[in-house]
């Protein structure tokens, strides 16, 4: 596939690679700040990972005006429309989909090579999460 063809993919798709995508930011992100015990770094990461918590920071991205592209905000909807056969384990179907349309922006942006926009878009949700505490 070409760069264009990228955006062409079905929202589950993206927010398959997203999903990976983001938790390596976050996983680095955690071992940097000097965590290193599996059960430490596994407990802090749902703090950034869980639908819940993507479906927070997708909620604020939308709020502020003009946060996310125009091709962002597509993407986002793709992902949060999409028919998922799977059932969330731990999130009502609502907020597993809002943060299915989060992962599928994160997937969006590393499989265009947008690698500085994911990296904003990544250490403002991290901000935005440490804010929170």
């Amino acid at each position: 596939m070409t760069d264009k063809q990228w955006d062409l993919l079905n929202g589950l798709a993206l927010a398959y690679i997203g999903d990976s995508a983001y938790e390596v930011f976050i996983r680095q992100h955690l071992l940097e700040k000097g965590w290193t015990k599996p059960n430490d770094l596994h407990k802090r990461a749902t703090h950034y990972v869980s639908a819940k918590a993507q479906a927070a920071l997708m909620h604020k991205m939308l709020e502020l005006d003009g946060f996310l592209t125009e091709d962002e905000a597509v993407i986002y909807k793709r992902g949060r429309n999409a028919k998922s056969h799977t059932i969330a384990k731990n999130a009502d179907v609502t907020t597993y989909r809002i943060s299915t349309g989060f992962e599928a922006v994160m997937g969006y942006l590393h499989m265009t090579n947008q690698n500085d926009r994911l990296k904003e878009l990544v250490d403002w949700c991290i901000k935005e999460v440490e804010d929170e505490k």
